[in-house]
């Protein structure tokens, strides 16, 4: 418990401070902390990623909003289309894939190839500067991307929005859009998908409900962290962002490869 209080708060601080202003959670650097450190088990370590972003989200999106930065529709999109997808696979998590492996090596999959997408593009001034407009994505399109990435973010504990995020970033919407939008996405997912995780707990043996200690001290972290993060975003440019975004993904994605190998 104590090293719970004491090393929880930081690393939420630290991770969600960096993640904040290109729209993830930090949830995602999360989990492996939760498997190494903290040693919380599978699969309570995704209900427990997905309480992370329900104390954490706020303070991020408290600044977005004050800033004005989420008005728009794509937010409303984006919950549209994940909030059904983080219950089914909430469900495939608990009933089809309880074990890490399989696990690891689809966000490996998906990660790696993104994040790589995003710290090369920016190097191409035409891919620099072109940036599209929502309406490239069909309301029908995008929703339909929003569920698939909720199903991945169910059963990874990430609500969706960090992987939205790139998806949306690497067609070359602007940071300063997409980031509000995924992170508002990422918490009504995340709540909806905590609560569909502490429901399947009663009626299934094994570790599925949350660690609440330790979602709640991360989270409190992370609550400071994302406000900072989210202040901070405005004072970056455009490249400097897309490419924090890409290392962070490639960084993961060959972390889980690695692992996934291993």
């Amino acid at each position: 418990m104590d090293w719970t209080w004491a090393g929880g708060p930081a690393v939420g601080l630290l991770i969600a401070t960096v993640t904040a202003p290109v729209g993830v959670s930090g949830a995602v650097f999360l989990l492996p902390v939760q498997l190494s450190v903290f040693g919380v088990p599978s699969p309570a370590v995704t209900p427990t990623n997905l309480l992370f972003n329900v104390v954490a989200g706020p303070g991020a999106l408290w600044r977005y909003r004050r800033d004005g930065a989420l008005r728009g529709d794509l937010a409303r999109r984006l919950v549209l289309g994940t909030l059904p997808g983080v219950v089914i696979g909430a469900a495939i998590r608990v009933f089809a894939l309880p074990g890490p492996d399989v696990f690891r090596l689809l966000i490996a999959v998906l990660l790696l190839p993104l994040g790589l997408w995003l710290c090369l593009r920016p190097l191409t001034p035409m891919h620099h500067r072109r940036q599209t407009s929502a309406g490239e994505l069909s309301p029908r399109t995008l929703t339909g991307l929003a569920l698939a990435v909720g199903v991945i973010g169910g059963m990874y504990g990430i609500g969706g929005g960090s992987l939205l995020g790139p998806i949306l970033i690497g067609r070359g919407l602007p940071v300063a859009r997409v980031a509000p939008a995924a992170l508002a996405a990422t918490f009504a997912t995340s709540l909806v998908g905590a609560a569909a995780y502490v429901l399947l707990s009663l009626v299934s043996s094994g570790d599925i409900a949350p660690d609440w200690w330790l979602g709640l001290a991360c989270g409190t972290g992370g609550l400071i962290g994302g406000y900072l993060g989210a202040r901070l975003q405005p004072r970056l440019p455009e490249r400097t962002l897309r490419l924090l975004l890409g290392v962070l993904a490639t960084t993961l994605g060959a972390l889980y490869a690695a692992r996934t190998l291993h």
